[in-house]
């Protein structure tokens, strides 16, 4: 199993939009599919058409990920009803923004790493669509996975926003978890033959060379009349959605080739490495953490927090 964040730290970029186009792509391609709502906002909850009240949310997985809650947490899209395929949704909550805290503990941050542990037999590809923030339900969504997309539109402030998003990844996975790595930046709402368009892009392009994607998403109406509908972009009627949805087939084809065969083993990660730096500094918070990992060489953090030499290499 693997995990993909898709991330920005400005709101109105069009993220979800993103993530669902992503899942869209997965669950036509065939792969058993999660998406993980970390949004308070929950719009990938409903754009995956899961509608109603339930018993269990990810708040409830962030608090407590028992494995019968996180079970009780995921439902089935009505996507699977349009063809044959798995893609399941772990409900997001308005909730969740209770637990959305600035200063996160270590043994808070790795929840979600934990919940997805319990299932990593059952999904091929995990998307995380996280809240437009750099606070503990961001930061949770990266420890848990093996990559982050940085959504960007061709905008003054979204490039700020992307470049805050980047340092921030860089900083966590320098403290935290080398496993994670930034997929690139892809750019959203692209609109041609716009002058402040085309400049934003050069600029992005010029700062961060071949981190931008080379795949763009137009602005189309269709994407939000999809997902309005609670419908994947995929079998979407019109020439359109035909045209958006080979896009998003190349962005996961250019993610599949990012994470390559190797899957990494959650449940040995948490045994060893997570488990024991959960015991040691639980209820340290993560910036503690971050601020120790960078005034230490990493043998003097490993012999503090008490690491063998088998963890070491983890």
């Amino acid at each position: 199993m693997h995990v993909l964040s898709v991330s920005s730290l400005k709101g109105g970029v069009g993220k979800t939009t993103v993530a669902l186009g992503l899942a869209s792509a997965a669950f036509n391609q065939g792969l058993r599919t999660l998406v993980v709502d970390l949004d308070p906002q929950c719009d990938a909850t409903t754009g995956l058409g899961a509608i109603g009240e339930f018993a269990e949310t990810v708040a409830d997985v962030l608090q407590n990920p028992r494995h019968n809650i996180v079970h009780r947490a995921i439902v089935s899209s009505p996507w699977n009803k349009l063809h044959s395929g798995n893609i399941d949704v772990l409900v997001g909550s308005p909730k969740s923004q209770a637990l959305d805290s600035p200063s996160p503990t270590i043994n808070e941050i790795w929840r979600l790493e934990i919940a997805l542990a319990k299932i990593e037999s059952e999904y091929d590809l995990v998307i995380i669509d996280t809240p437009p923030s750099v606070n503990g339900l961001t930061r949770t969504a990266w420890v848990a996975s093996d990559r982050v997309i940085i959504v960007s539109e061709p905008s003054l402030f979204s490039v700020v926003a992307a470049d805050r998003t980047m340092h921030a990844l860089a900083e966590l996975r320098r403290g935290l978890t080398d496993r994670l790595e930034t997929l690139g930046i892809l750019i959203n709402r692209f609109r041609p033959q716009s002058k402040e368009g085309d400049f934003r892009v050069s600029e992005l392009r010029e700062k961060y060379g071949d981190r931008i994607l080379p795949q763009m998403v137009e602005e189309r109406t269709v994407l939000q009349t999809a997902q309005g509908a609670g419908r994947p972009i995929h079998g979407w009627p019109g020439e359109s959605a035909i045209e958006i949805a080979a896009v998003f087939d190349r962005v996961l084809e250019y993610v599949q080739k990012s994470l390559g065969q190797s899957t990494p083993s959650r449940i040995a990660r948490n045994s060893r490495k997570v488990l024991r730096l959960n015991r040691v500094m639980r209820g340290q918070s993560l910036d503690e953490v971050l601020k120790l990992e960078a005034t230490e060489s990493k043998d003097e953090i490993s012999d503090l927090l008490g690491l063998d030499d088998e963890t070491k290499k983890d």
